[in-house]
């Protein structure tokens, strides 16, 4: 199954963050620590071209630890700034003060010679729908001035948001490209739920996610569902004994796979299941 997603209003953000590029000092691209390559925009990089970048691998909180060790590894090899974060969480921001002005030391010793003192450095958040970019801000500012929800799309404008003297952010809306190259990388965006539902076979999407489960993670499906799912099975049989094992079924007492897959997604997507990647350098 193919997962293609770039609604209409994405070509016009594109556009926006276009005209905003030539305003801005720092480029923050958050990506999902669960699959930092497919998650990474490339036409983020051809926009950021010039700027200062900083890298946040985002909800590390639900990725595999070790592929997050090895992913920052691999992005500070290539120039990078690299910090591991969960948006929502102020502990694991608490020094971003601190690397705004270590990435923008240069820029702001520039800035001082030429008699301009304390002008904040203005940032701009990018990055792909339903990243967490909205939360980070909100928390990095600790206010709720930009607007976050747990779907694709809502942020559509464009918002600044001061943090003192120190930053202004930008904050922009999730935006994709238009065509994924490699069909892996769209089937990877919708488990983590950066595609519109709505478009997509969640079944079919299910069957598929559990096919990697029982390859790469196979204790967390039985931490989850109990020594009786039986991995040996095909993944249809093991959604319809999951929805057995919760007593998910529909009139006739048939187990009901269509909402034991939309219920399974939710726990793979909320990190209910477990910590886990879908991708390594």
């Amino acid at each position: 199954m193919a997962y293609q997603y770039f609604p209409g209003h994405m070509t016009k953000a594109i556009r926006s963050m276009e005209n905003d590029i030539k305003l801005i000092d720092l480029v923050i691209e958050l990506l999902d620590a669960r699959a930092p390559m497919s998650s990474k925009n490339p036409n983020i990089d051809t926009l950021a071209k010039g700027k200062l970048r900083l890298i946040v691998l985002n909800k590390a909180d639900l990725s595999d630890p070790q592929a997050n060790d090895q992913w920052k590894s691999y992005y500070s090899s290539l120039g990078f700034k690299v910090l591991e974060a969960v948006s929502r969480d102020k502990k694991t921001l608490k020094n971003f003060d601190r690397v705004i002005t270590e990435i923008c030391s240069d820029k702001i010793q520039r800035d001082k010679k030429r008699g301009i003192m304390q002008r904040p450095v203005r940032v701009m958040v990018a990055g792909i729908p339903n990243v967490g970019k909205s939360t980070f801000i909100n928390t990095v500012s600790g206010r709720s001035g930009a607007k976050t929800g747990n779907k694709p799309g809502v942020t559509r404008g464009k918002q600044w948001i001061s943090l003192g003297k120190s930053a202004d952010l930008l904050d922009t809306p999730g935006i994709l490209w238009p065509k994924f190259e490699d069909e892996s990388v769209g089937f990877k965006l919708a488990i983590l739920g950066t595609i519109n539902d709505d478009i997509i076979d969640m079944e079919q999407l299910c069957l598929d996610t559990i096919d990697i489960f029982k390859r790469d993670y196979p204790g967390l499906l039985i931490g989850r569902f109990g020594q009786d799912l039986d991995l040996s099975k095909s993944s249809a049989d093991i959604l319809s004994d999951m929805s057995i094992i919760r007593n998910i079924k529909k009139k006739g007492n048939e187990p009901d796979t269509g909402r034991m897959a939309l219920i399974f997604m939710d726990e793979i997507r909320s990190g209910r299941i477990g910590r886990f990647s879908l991708e390594r350098p």
